[in-house]
């Protein structure tokens, strides 16, 4: 549900991206979830980076939002660390 949130904020030329990160989550293995994870908060601060740089701060605002919401998943989920 996450990464069809960020897929929803993210830029046009980014969309493809996320999508087929989705698509990897959704089809792939428990096992690989971890690193699905990381991969995850990288793009969406990557994302967010972008937004900024383009001056789009309400992109930006709800990518955040997204990506700390992602960030907190991972890490109740045990996919992630709590550092």
């Amino acid at each position: 549900m996450r990464l069809e949130q960020l897929q929803a904020a993210a830029a046009q030329n980014a969309a493809p991206e996320v999508a087929h990160l989705r698509m990897q989550v959704e089809t792939g293995t428990l096992a690989e979830l971890p690193t699905a994870a990381v991969s995850a908060l990288a793009l969406a601060d990557c994302l967010c980076w972008d937004s900024l740089s383009r001056g789009d701060m309400a992109a930006f605002v709800c990518q955040a939002r997204i990506s700390a919401e992602l960030r907190l998943f991972g890490v109740c989920a045990r996919l992630l660390g709590s550092g």
